[in-house]
């Protein structure tokens, strides 16, 4: 599985604002669903499919959170950057 990955610590309400060159799933997750990512199991998450950029994905309470993004299985790569507003 391809994708990228960023760890965040995150306070509540906090936004991340993710820049794409191409669409994308952007997907933010605390560490045991991160956890289940990697392993190809199930899965819950904030956020989804970014069909245009900048796409906002909005923590619901602080913590560790690891922002993901993918290309949901199909081939190439993305490009991204990342900030917390």
């Amino acid at each position: 599985m391809n994708y990228l990955h960023y760890t965040l610590n995150l306070n509540s309400n906090d936004t991340v604002v993710v820049r794409l060159d191409k669409q994308a799933n952007v997907k933010l997750l605390n560490d045991s669903n991160f956890t289940n990512y990697k392993r190809g199991g199930r899965y819950t998450y904030y956020g989804g499919l970014a069909k245009s950029s900048p796409a906002h994905v909005t923590a619901p309470h602080a913590g560790r959170w690891h922002l993901v993004i993918d290309m949901g299985g199909y081939t190439g790569t993305v490009r991204a950057s990342v900030s917390v507003v």
